[in-house]
């Protein structure tokens, strides 16, 4: 019983706030601040993608179901102007 107190008690004192007494100057807080936001930002940027992607699923297959091409297909890359392979030689 008294090893068990005796644990508690020194799990308590470890984990009872002390002054640390440290300096965080602005250039510190600033980045930590800037890394947070750019944390929640890509966080909130993935849930919207995949909250989003189902409807965007939906949507494309309503428009296949209905005959419609989508709006706009991405060339390739060797159909660009001034792109490296010329054609006929």
């Amino acid at each position: 019983m008294r090893r068990y107190i005796a644990s508690i008690c020194f799990v308590m004192a470890l984990t009872v706030p002390t002054a640390a007494f440290a300096y965080v100057g602005p250039g510190a807080g600033l980045g930590l601040l800037g890394a947070l936001w750019a944390l929640v930002a890509a966080l909130a940027t993935a849930l919207s993608f995949i909250i989003a992607w189902p409807f965007r699923k939906a949507l494309r297959r309503r428009r296949a179901s209905r005959g419609m091409e989508p709006t706009e297909k991405r060339p390739d890359r060797a159909d660009h102007e001034g792109s490296s392979e010329e054609p006929g030689g």
